[in-house]
Formats: structure tokens, sequence, C-alpha cells
């Protein structure tokens, strides 16, 4: 009797085999050579003690840019006794956006009914020239060294807390994601550490030999910070424990920091003598790419509420926007023969 087959033995042994998962596509970072968009910043104030650009979360670029539709709009002129603008920050919410001026003033502007809020007197006794919010709270530096930390509320704006440590002007501010420390900076060369409602900082850092202005808190592990100023040097500091970490030496003055949030990365701009803005990958702070197109010091950077665009302004009145942090895709799998090269509509290679 014929024995019977087994139909499987008369299909190709690679067809019954089951198939090796195929791995992955690599993702390939497309980084710009050149910037997305260039505005004019007229008139901008080259002073690397002040903090002028910022970004809401509505897109609204504070130099009267609405970065959806790309209208313009004025929404205050400052009085040449008043001005100039010495510092903008925008609220949490994105309607409401802080304006510093060099009489010590700060005026609170409401966005969607363009008209003043409220004015804030009595906290300084010269320019305003850093801001920073945490929550409903607005932290201002001032030229006189003082950190004052203000309420923002419907029936008044009173003084809550004032921070004297610095002896020279504050030009640098950053609460921590937290909302619990805050880092300053000043042409004192001294980095401090505070806790919300303590009168005495938690760290007082002398490492810095020229101004701290630029200062980032790590958006993945809480307790670091990277801060850089006119010394030409980047450290990173352990604030629990009030240590710095590491350093390195960049070649040119630090201006600004600021942290990729979704890979570790770190972007730090520059001034002479190139102007340049770099990206560095973190903790080994090798190279990973270099944009220029500022023909000045690179004194301002902010980022998008989505953490891709950065804008940057520089004392050329040039506003730039980069898309440095975004454009992740896919890479695709190389042609056999007779390449092209690949380039976007934005001049993105």
């Amino acid at each position: 009797m014929r024995s019977q087959r087994n139909w499987a033995e008369l299909i190709p042994h690679q067809l019954t085999s089951p198939r090796p998962a195929r791995p992955p596509r690599p993702r390939r970072r497309y980084r710009p050579q050149t910037p997305e968009r260039t505005l004019d910043a007229q008139d901008i104030v080259d002073d690397d003690c002040l903090t002028l650009p910022d970004l809401g979360s509505s897109n609204i670029l504070v130099y009267l840019w609405n970065a959806s539709d790309g209208s313009t709009s004025e929404l205050v002129t400052i009085d040449h006794e008043n001005g100039p603008v010495t510092s903008v920050c925008w609220a949490p919410d994105g309607d409401k956006i802080a304006v510093g001026l060099n009489n010590s003033e700060v005026q609170l502007w409401d966005l969607t009914r363009s008209s003043l809020l409220t004015t804030l007197r009595g906290g300084h006794t010269s320019r305003v020239g850093s801001l920073a919010w945490n929550n409903h709270i607005l932290t201002t530096g001032g030229m006189d060294g003082r950190i004052v930390n203000s309420v923002i509320t419907r029936v008044g704006s009173p003084i809550v807390d004032t921070y004297r440590g610095h002896t020279l002007e504050v030009c640098g501010l950053k609460w921590s994601a937290s909302g619990k420390q805050l880092a300053s900076g000043g042409t004192d060369y001294i980095l401090r550490i505070w806790e919300m409602f303590v009168a005495s900082s938690l760290h007082r850092l002398e490492e810095h030999r020229d101004t701290v202005k630029a200062l980032a808190w790590c958006p993945f592990q809480g307790d670091l910070l990277a801060s850089g100023g006119g010394d030409r040097t980047i450290m990173f500091w352990d604030i629990h424990i009030g240590a710095c970490l590491d350093s390195l030496y960049s070649g040119s003055q630090v201006c600004a920091l600021l942290w990729n949030k979704n890979e570790r990365e770190l972007l730090s701009s520059h001034g002479f003598t190139r102007n340049q803005l770099t990206l560095w990958k973190y903790p080994s702070m090798v190279t990973i790419a270099e944009l220029t197109g500022h023909n000045s010091r690179v004194l301002f950077m902010a980022q998008s509420p989505d953490g891709r665009t950065v804008a940057s302004a520089a004392g050329d009145e040039k506003l730039m926007l980069w898309n440095v942090f975004g454009l992740l895709e896919l890479a695709k799998p190389a042609p056999k023969a007779n390449p092209e090269p690949f380039a976007c509509s934005n001049g993105i290679r």
C-alpha cells in the first residue's frame, strides 16, 4: 500500500519555516542647515543681561508675529521715558505676558483683550532684566540684585517674597519643572539655588568665572541643571548635593541653553567668533550639529511648547526659527544606483 505523503513535504522548506522578524527601520534625524524663517528684530537691545524673545503656548512670538498664520499685530508701545523693554515672558496659560521695563516696573498684559491687567511697582529700584513663571507666581530679577516673587491674582498682585543674595544684576532665572527650586545667575559670577518661601539660598555656586546667564533644567533628570556664561564654559550641576558633575569649555561666550524634550541633547547659543547654535549629545557632549546664520552673538533662545521649534535672536537684529529638535523621520533604504540628493521644500537636506 502506497504510504500517504505529508503535503508539507511538497512545499519548499523556506516557505514552511517561520520568517525572521524584520528589524525596525533606523530612525534618522535630518538637521536644518538654514533657518526655516528669518524675521526682523529691529532695534533689539544688544545686551547679554536681558531676556527678550519668548514663545507662548499659542505659538505667538513676542515680536508681534503669530507662528500659526504669519499675521502681525501691535500689543503695546512703551514710551522712551519708561522703556526700553528689558525682558518678556509668557504666562503658562498662554493668555498673559509679563513685560519688564527699564524703569524698574513690570507690566502684565492680557493677550485676548490686548489690555493692561496690572503694573507691578516697588519690587525693584532699577531695570528688570529677567523673568520666570511658576504657575501663578511671577518671579522677577533686577539690576539691583533682588529677586521678587509676586502672586498674580484678579484681586491684586502683592509681593510675597524677596530673595537677596546677588550683589550685582540678576540676568538669569529658571524654575525647575517641579516648581520647588529656582536657579538664578548674575553678573557677580554667582549661581544660586533657592527654595520657595526660604529667604536664604540653598546653594551658592562659585565655579563660573564670568556672568552667569544661561540656565536650563534637565527634563529627564529633575535635579540636573546646566549653566553657562561669559567664561565660555557649560557646567552641569547636581542640585541635590550642590556639586558640579562636569564642565565643558565651548570656546566662546555661552548666551543661552535649551534641552531637547524628547532626546538627550542640549542646544547652546554662542557669541564671537562664529555666533552659532551648537547641538550637543548628552552626556558625552559630542557635537551633533552647528547652525550658523547670525552675524552677531546669539543672545537669546526660546522654545515652542511642543519642543520642536527654537527661536534665536541676536544683536544683528534678526530673529531666526529653527526646527532643530523636530524633523525625526524613518530612514529609507538606499537606492541601488544613481541616487539623487534628498531635499525638502524648506531647504533641509
